[in-house]
Formats: structure tokens, sequence, C-alpha cells
């Protein structure tokens, strides 16, 4: 039973360390690479991430844009699901910052994820809400490090990753 205790406590100490170091005050200094988070499944999204791809080497990062990659498996099977699962995570855990196209209270189940993922883990979150006109969600622009709107994209300044906060409607 002791034994079974002092394991719980160092499980307890681990989570709590790893937790207290996660989030909206998270900066690990300068950005190089920047994973790019958001849906690509209309025009629209695709035209967002191509946009942010341009701003994003006009600025000298390098980043990951998972619509850029794929792999061997064929698309749908557990084999290919698996391996594009595996690629993000890879990324999600090597990169600087995330970048995150959001579009309110829509929100792709996947960016989703990946925004929860990278707060777990402690990635520095800029949440680039695309539709000035939509809701958020708390969750997201409460656990993220900034909040900007699309058109504040070129100007945003990744190495000194300033902190806004959403002033936009909330649910």
């Amino acid at each position: 039973m002791k034994k079974q205790a002092v394991s719980l406590l160092s499980v307890l100490f681990l989570l709590c360390s790893v937790l207290s170091g996660c989030g909206a005050d998270k900066k690990t200094g300068e950005v190089r690479n920047v994973y790019l988070a958001g849906p690509f499944f209309n025009d629209t999204e695709i035209a967002n991430i191509e946009y942010a791809e341009r701003i994003l080497t006009e600025k000298g990062l390098s980043f990951f844009s998972p619509m850029r990659h794929s792999v061997d498996a064929e698309a749908g099977t557990a084999e290919w699901s698996r391996q594009i699962f595996d690629m993000d995570v890879e990324e999600l855990e090597k990169t600087d910052a995330v970048l995150l196209m959001y579009y309110g209270n829509y929100s792709d189940s996947g960016t989703a994820w990946e925004c929860g993922y990278a707060y777990a883990v402690g990635k520095p979150i800029v949440v680039v809400h695309a539709d000035r006109e939509a809701d958020s969600n708390l969750m997201v622009h409460q656990g993220c490090t900034t909040n900007i709107y699309l058109d504040e994209l070129a100007d945003f300044d990744f190495d000194e990753m300033p902190v806004y906060v959403y002033e936009g409607e909330m649910l």
C-alpha cells in the first residue's frame, strides 16, 4: 500500500510539474520552426493556409504544414491514419510554436486536437482568428499564448510573442 501511495504521489508530482509549465505564459525563446495547424477542407481554408505559409516564408521561418505532407499508405486506411497521426505528433513536439488558423465555434476536430496537444506539451500557441465576426470558444482563446486576426499576421513578431487577449464575442 505504501509503495502504491508513493507511486501515485510521484505521478501527481510529475503531472503538476508538467502542467505548471504549460500554456499561455510559456515562451521558449527564439522561434525558428512553426507548426501550422488548421483545416484545409474548402477554398477559403486552403487560401488562408497558403497565406499563412507565405507570411511564415517571408519572415524566414521554417514551418510544417500538414496540408503539404502525406504518407505512403492509402488514404483513409488504418495505416494511413496511424502514419499521419505519428507524423503530426512528431512535428508538434519538435516545433518552437504553433500557429492555429481558427474559425470560431466551427472548429475542425483535428485542429482542435493539435491545439490541445500543443498546450499540453507547453508550446506557445498563436491563434489566428480568420473571421472577426465569429464567436470564439473559451478553451481556445484562453489556452493560447496570444490572439490575433488574419489581417494582423503579417506584422506579428514571433520572437517577441506579444500577448493579445481575445476581445471578441465569447461563448
